[in-house]
């Protein structure tokens, strides 16, 4: 016996719930993303361990805006990874 194939139906996409998760089109996140790129440069290419040590438990996790905002800019990272 042959077995029926299964069709698939499609979704409904609700415009506005796509709409919202569209946050960044493309070349504008390519541009974000180069941005912390070359914050990530600048602080001389820090592990994980390096984040953690100077931003805390969360610090790898931080985007470049949010460790600022904690107090240790990409520009100043050595200095502050040299204190601790």
């Amino acid at each position: 016996m042959k077995k029926s194939k299964r069709v698939r139906k499609s979704k409904a996409v609700d415009v506005k719930k796509s709409a919202a998760h569209d946050v960044e089109s493309k070349p504008e996140a390519g541009a974000a993303r180069a941005a912390g790129l070359a914050q990530f440069i600048l602080a001389g290419r820090p592990t994980k361990a390096q984040f953690i040590k100077v931003y805390g438990k969360r610090g790898h996790l931080m985007t470049w805006v949010q460790r600022e905002a904690a107090g240790v800019s990409a520009a100043y990272f050595q200095t502050a990874l040299a204190k601790k």
